[in-house]
């Protein structure tokens, strides 16, 4: 299972427009500061998932950039009132400066003033989901994109 703040992550690529859906199984999502772009590839029916985030790659979690794909095909739930709130946030900056994704999922709570037992209520909700959906990465792709 992914960290906490990935599902919100993934909510935010879908608020900014940047996830651009390839075909059934295949989508690029570009990252928040723009600087590079996630292949993705989900096959449901088989329970296949691939990506070239670091944190599918290199951690071994479902990264956001296969749950915002997963959201899109609306095979996890969506909360369109908290989407439009993380629009604009630019995550890899905040990851980076804080280095913690629980105090960077803090700011962003303050910050945009959200109910924070809403949003973990809503998170919990996706993850068991996920959970649920038995998914096992695939080497679809042999490479990062670090560009």
């Amino acid at each position: 299972m992914p960290p906490r703040i990935k599902v919100l992550e993934a909510l935010g690529a879908i608020a900014d427009g940047r996830v651009e859906v390839i075909n059934e199984n295949e989508a690029l999502i570009r990252s928040s500061d723009g600087t590079r772009t996630y292949k993705v590839y989900v096959n449901v029916s088989r329970r296949e998932i691939d990506s070239t985030d670091n944190g599918t790659v290199y951690r071994g979690y479902v990264g956001y950039p296969i749950i915002s794909f997963l959201m899109i095909k609306k095979l996890l739930p969506v909360n369109e009132r908290l989407m439009q709130s993380l629009r604009g946030i630019p995550w890899k900056k905040l990851n980076e400066e804080y280095k913690n994704y629980a105090k960077v999922m803090e700011v962003i709570i303050r910050d945009r003033e959200l109910n924070e037992v809403d949003v973990n209520k809503y998170i919990n909700q996706v993850l068991s989901v996920l959970r649920h959906m038995g998914l096992k990465r695939v080497q679809k792709y042999n490479e990062t994109t670090e560009e």
